[in-house]
């Protein structure tokens, strides 16, 4: 039996060369590919770097806070805390102002694995940042933002 309703090739073509999520999505697993690496000597994924990074603050954060900053849902965030908190890097503990809600905070451990992170990461940046035409990187930042 035929397919009677057909989409030309050259649509098929138009979209992989045009749409800004296939675009976005491959820039971002080719990111993750490249962190990942960089980052496997100091123990850490690059999603595990930005989730601890982001709990390095004055006081611990709420989770809804940690949680929208990077995107997720609390489930996910859980899930992604709990091989943090069994290496000893975070905990997660009451929030004495709300006793159903949680706080998480970076252990000395943790911090110093983000001491020994931060400098690849830098250094990572700098050469993804050398590939860019000048002030491609900036820009680009922009723009994901304005999207985000």
């Amino acid at each position: 039996m035929s397919n009677s309703i057909e989409i030309p090739f050259s649509t098929t073509l138009m979209v992989r060369d045009t749409c800004l999520c296939l675009h976005v999505q491959r820039a971002a697993r080719a990111l993750a590919r490249l962190f990942d690496d960089a980052l496997r000597p100091a123990g850490l994924t690059n999603g595990q770097f930005s989730l601890m990074m982001s709990l390095n603050r004055p006081e611990p954060p709420p989770m809804g806070p940690v949680a929208a900053l990077l995107a997720m849902d609390q489930t996910t965030l859980t899930a992604a805390l709990k091989p943090l908190q069994r290496k000893g890097w975070v905990t997660v503990m009451e929030n004495p102002r709300d006793r159903r809600g949680r706080l998480l905070s970076l252990t000395t451990e943790g911090k110093a694995v983000l001491v020994k992170a931060l400098p690849i990461w830098k250094s990572t940046h700098a050469m993804i940042d050398g590939k860019l035409p000048d002030g491609g990187a900036e820009r680009l930042r922009q723009d994901l933002q304005a999207l985000s």
